[in-house]
């Protein structure tokens, strides 16, 4: 039985992520894409795409170069936007499953036509980068009981880890923000129409990281994810028969 292929984004400790998504199902390849292995044609042999977490989105990609001053240069990688840009093309072309992580979440609602905050504490609200100790930082979180991620979860809260200082600020056409921090930054994002469509679900904090395995905030959400990529390639095999 051939496996399902799911196609991830290079990036800083992507070892933590595929390790992650893989242990859900031994029914799964991981295929890591990047622009340092030029390797984008691979999309193609992808049944979804996950996103990872990493550098900063590039204020040129939502129009506000203005932003610059409050952004690090060390913390772009433009080649890195052009690539996942790519790939959000072909996956808006042939959709696929999706879920993204962190950056993933921003640069996604970025090619929705979304935009960013570049530095959260600046914006007035607390410091959601990782503490003093250089560990993560946790916090609480709201969601919307009316939304894919509460039905995949089956909590109304819950607290999650944080080690990020941009997060979405509009959110791009089509998605809606279904889970907020205290303080009002977007956790998560979805779909606002998702019937007949893959999945797709975006994720502020990052659950490869998070202490604890078993919460509904990492397990549940990995499980949905992978379930319903192995699900969607079995319906692709019988079409195809």
């Amino acid at each position: 039985m051939s496996k399902c292929k799911i196609g991830m984004t290079d990036g800083r400790m992507y070892e933590l992520y595929a390790q992650w998504v893989s242990s859900y199902s031994e029914d799964i390849e991981i295929i890591r894409l990047g622009y340092r292995f030029d390797n984008l044609e691979q999309v193609k042999a992808c049944q979804a795409l996950v996103f990872t977490g990493g550098e900063d989105v590039h204020p040129r990609r939502y129009g506000r170069l203005d932003y610059l001053t409050y952004c690090i240069p060390e913390d772009f990688d433009e080649q890195r936007d052009d690539f996942e840009w790519a790939l959000l093309q072909y996956a808006e072309q042939y959709p696929l499953p999706i879920l993204g992580i962190c950056r993933g979440l921003q640069l996604i609602n970025v090619f929705h036509g979304g935009t960013l905050i570049p530095d959260i504490p600046t914006w007035g609200k607390f410091n959601h980068a990782k503490g003093t100790d250089g560990l993560p930082r946790e916090h609480g979180i709201q969601l919307d009981v009316h939304g894919q991620l509460y039905r995949i979860t089956g909590e109304a809260m819950g607290v999650v880890n944080s080690l990020h200082h941009q997060s979405a600020d509009r959110i791009g056409k089509g998605l809606v923000a279904s889970a907020l921090s205290p303080d009002g930054i977007v956790e998560a994002i979805e779909q606002k129409e998702m019937e007949g469509k893959p999945f797709f679900l975006l994720v502020q904090w990052h659950p490869e990281r998070m202490t604890d395995i078993e919460s509904p905030f990492v397990r549940n959400i990995g499980e949905a994810f992978v379930a319903s990529v192995i699900q969607d390639g079995k319906t692709v095999k019988e079409e195809k028969r």
